[in-house]
C-alpha cells in the first residue's frame, strides 16, 4: 500500500500536523481495530469496544488515498471476520470459513476507501458513520442474497445503544456506534489543529448519540402492551454434536416429543403454568410428518398431551428431490395446519448457487441441500395469536422479520438448529440478533433451539429465561404481545437509503470544492 501526495480541499489556513505514521503501524492498527470489533460481540459483553474500534480505524484512514484506505479497511475486515466466523467451518474444514471471511472483509475495504475520501470533507464524522451503514447494507444484500452477520448493531445487545433500534433499526444503532467513534477522532484531530469549535461540536455529537438511547428506552418500556401470552419453548437436544445430527433424526424427534410430554405432566400437576402455545426448534422433525405415518402419530400424541398447538420445525419432502424447511402448526384436534416455509436459505448449505458450475469447480459442494424457498409474509396463527416466524438464518435479515410484523404478528419466534455448529459462538451471536429484533419491532421473541441456546425475550430486549447448550430443557413464561408499529418497522430500509444519499452528496460537494480550491498535502495523524 503505497501512499503519496493527494489533492484535497482544505481551509485556506494550513493546519498544524503531527508525525506521520508508517504503513506497518497503520496496518497493525487496522488489524487491531478489527480484533477490537470482534471482542465487542457476544458471548462477550464489551459493547463499548465497538465505537473504540471505529475510532482507531477512522484515525488510520484519516487523510489517506482511497487505494490505501481500501487496503487498511480490508485488513480491519479480516481482523474482524476471521475470529467471528470460524463456526462456519467447524465440521467441514477451514475453506468455507476463510473464503467467507475474505469476501465479507471486502465490505470493510470499501468502507476504508469511502472513509479516506470523506475524512477531509465537510461533516466528516457523520458522513463516515453513514458510509459504514452503507457498506453494511451492501453486504447484507450481495452476493447470493447477502450475509448480514457481524453488523455493528448485533454486538450491542448488552449496551444502552440497543434501544435506538426501535427508532431506526439496526442501521440506526450501527450509525450511533460509528458516529461516536468518528466524532472522538475528529475531536482529537481538531484539538491538535487548534480548531476548538470543531472539537467542541464533535464532542457534542458523540454525547448526543450516546445520551439519546436511554431516553428512547424509557419511552418504549413505558408502553408495553397489557395483553400477554404464556409460551413454552422446547429444547429436546440431540444425541451428539456434528453433521451426522441429521442421521439421528428419529432420536431428535423422540427427544422433543418426550420433553413436551414431560411438560404436560408438570402442567397437570401444577408445577408449571399451562402454555397457550408451544414452539419447537428448526429440524425438530427431520422426518416428514406429512408423509411418514409414525412421525405423524408422534406429533399427534405430543399435541394431545399438552392440549395446545405446537409450532413444529419440520423438513417436508416435495417429492421431486427438493425439500422445504417449514415451521408447521400442529393442532391437538385437527393435526397439521398452517405453515411457514423458510424464505431466506443458507447458500452453500441449504442450497447451492450456480450448482452446475460450482460442482465442477468444487465437487464437495454437491453435498449442499436442495431446499426450495417459501413465500408469504412469515405470519401464522397459533392458538389465535398472530406469530411472525424467522427460522434461524432469517433473523439476520431486516426485511424478513419486518414483513411479518407489518402483516400483523404480535409475537416473534425464532426456531433454530445450531447443533451442526457445536459449542461455538454462533448461537450467542444469533441470540443477540433476536434481542435486537425484539427492540426494533416492540415484540417479544421466543427462541427455540434444538440444542441451545433457547430464550424468552421481552420487547425491551431483556432475556427473562434461557437454556444451556446441549441440554434438554423447556422454557415456560408469560410474554407481552405487541400491536403497535415502531418507527423502525415503519421506516424499513429508509435509514440506509438516507445514509447512502448523504455519502453521495458529501462526496459530490467535496469534489466540487477540490476542483475550485486544490491544495496538495500528504495527510497526517
Amino acid at each position: 500500500m503505497s501512499e503519496g501526495a493527494t489533492t484535497v480541499a482544505l481551509p485556506t489556513s494550513v493546519r498544524r500536523r503531527g508525525p506521520e505514521l508508517s504503513v506497518p503501524v497503520r496496518s497493525a492498527a487496522s488489524i487491531l481495530a478489527g480484533l477490537m470489533l470482534y471482542a465487542s460481540f457476544p458471548p462477550r459483553t464489551g459493547w463499548w469496544l465497538a465505537p473504540l474500534a471505529i475510532a482507531v480505524l477512522t484515525a488510520v484512514l484519516h487523510g489517506r488515498r482511497r487505494r490505501a484506505g481500501f487496503g487498511y479497511g480490508y485488513l480491519a475486515g479480516l481482523g474482524f471476520f476471521l475470529p467471528l466466523l470460524p463456526w462456519v467451518g467447524v465440521y467441514v474444514g477451514p475453506v468455507p470459513w476463510l473464503a467467507l471471511a475474505a469476501i465479507e472483509a471486502l465490505a470493510v475495504g470499501i468502507f476504508g476507501a469511502l472513509a479516506a475520501a470523506l475524512s477531509r470533507r465537510p461533516a466528516a464524522p457523520v458522513s463516515i458513520a453513514a458510509a459504514w451503514v452503507v457498506t453494511e447494507a451492501i453486504r447484507a444484500r450481495i452476493p447470493f442474497g447477502g450475509f448480514p452477520w457481524g453488523r455493528l448493531a448485533f454486538g450491542q445487545a448488552e449496551g444502552p445503544l440497543l434501544q435506538l433500534a426501535s427508532l431506526a433499526g439496526p442501521a440506526g444503532v450501527g450509525f450511533a456506534v460509528a458516529v461516536i467513534g468518528t466524532a472522538v477522532v475528529t475531536t482529537v484531530i481538531a484539538a491538535r489543529e487548534r480548531r476548538p469549535a470543531v472539537a467542541m461540536g464533535s464532542m457534542l455529537l458523540a454525547a448526543v448519540a450516546f445520551a439519546a438511547a436511554p431516553l428512547v428506552g424509557m419511552r418504549d418500556s413505558a408502553r408495553f402492551p397489557a395483553s400477554t401470552v404464556t409460551v413454552a419453548a422446547v429444547q429436546g437436544n440431540v444425541p451428539r454434536m456434528g453433521l451426522d445430527f441429521n442421521a439421528q433424526r428419529r432420536a431428535v424427534l423422540d427427544n422433543h416429543v418426550a420433553a413436551t410430554e414431560r411438560l404436560a405432566v408438570d402442567v397437570a400437576s401444577g408445577r408449571a403454568p399451562r402454555p397457550q402455545l408451544v414452539v419447537w426448534p428448526e429440524n425438530s422433525s427431520d422426518i416428514d410428518p406429512l408423509r411418514q405415518a409414525d412421525a405423524h402419530a408422534e406429533l399427534d400424541e405430543a399435541a394431545a398431551a399438552i392440549g395446545v398447538p405446537i409450532l413444529v420445525g419440520a423438513v417436508l419432502d416435495n417429492g421431486d428431490g427438493t425439500s422445504g424447511n417449514s415451521a408447521l402448526v400442529w393442532d391437538p384436534v385437527t393435526g397439521p395446519g398452517a405453515r411457514h416455509l423458510k424464505r431466506r436459505l443458507v447458500p452453500f448449505g441449504e442450497y447451492l448457487p450456480l450448482r452446475p458450475v460450482i460442482e465442477r469447480l468444487w465437487p464437495a459442494a454437491a453435498q449442499a441441500g436442495r431446499f426450495i424457498p417459501g413465500d408469504g409474509t412469515g405470519r401464522v396463527e397459533l392458538n389465535g395469536v398472530p406469530v411472525g416466524v424467522a427460522t434461524c438464518y432469517e433473523v439476520a435479515f431486516d426485511d424478513a422479520v419486518a414483513e411479518s410484523v407489518r402483516a400483523g404478528a404480535q409475537l416473534l419466534v425464532v426456531p433454530t438448529n445450531n447443533a451442526t455448529f457445536g459449542r461455538t459462538e454462533m448461537t450467542y451471536q444469533q441470540l443477540a440478533m433476536s434481542r435486537l429484533r425484539a427492540v426494533e419491532h416492540g415484540r417479544s421473541v421466543v427462541v427455540a433451539a434444538t440444542s441451545g441456546v433457547s430464550a424468552l425475550i421481552t420487547p425491551d430486549g431483556a432475556v427473562t429465561n434461557r437454556s444451556a447448550m446441549f441440554t434438554a430443557d423447556v422454557l415456560v413464561g408469560e410474554l407481552p404481545l405487541g400491536t403497535r408499529l415502531t418507527w423502525a418497522t415503519r421506516l424499513g430500509s429508509g435509514p440506509e437509503v438516507l445514509a447512502a444519499a448523504a455519502v453521495m452528496w458529501i462526496l459530490l460537494i467535496g469534489r466540487q470544492k477540490a476542483h475550485t480550491h486544490p491544495i496538495t498535502k500528504t495527510g497526517s495523524f
